[in-house]
């Protein structure tokens, strides 16, 4: 687009307000989803975060080290632990000797088995969008590499 183009300046043509609109809705597929588990949208981000750990731990699997992964701030993430520690999914844990300040993270048995109920749901958040798998995919990837462009992925 040009800057004499009219259209420049519509809603519809801003690529946030599309990115915005889209997360909204994603979002929105996902609670039909997360509801039997009991999970909020982004309760089930740190619980995928918290799985990975469980399948490759990191070498300090802390608050600090899952709110760089989601890219959320401590005042957004630790409400959301208390939560998700009183329904029994997580146990957060001062550091030893070294660094009280670090909170270190590990999932329950509860926590941990709750995975298995949650398999299935990219498959059927796939199928709720009417689009491809390979055409979700794509966008995907042409999004994840849209973050490394503009410099918000390691």
């Amino acid at each position: 687009m040009s800057a004499v183009n009219p259209d420049w300046l519509s809603l519809d043509s801003q690529l946030c307000f599309q990115l915005y609109a889209s997360s909204r809705a994603i979002t929105r597929l996902y609670k039909p989803l997360l509801d039997p588990l009991g999970l909020t949208y982004p309760q089930y981000l740190a619980m995928l975060v918290l799985w990975e750990w469980e399948r490759q731990p990191p070498a300090a699997p802390t608050v600090r080290a899952l709110g760089e992964r989601l890219r959320l701030d401590s005042g957004t993430l630790t409400p959301l632990l208390k939560r998700m520690e009183q329904l029994g999914l997580v146990e957060r844990q001062r550091g030893h000797g070294g660094d009280e300040r670090q909170v270190h993270l590990r999932l329950t048995d509860t926590g941990s088995r709750l995975r298995e109920q949650a398999e299935d749901i990219p498959r059927k958040l796939v199928c709720s969008t009417s689009m491809s798998t390979r055409d979700v995919m794509a966008l995907r990837d042409q999004l994840s590499a849209l973050l490394q462009q503009i410099g918000e992925v390691d």
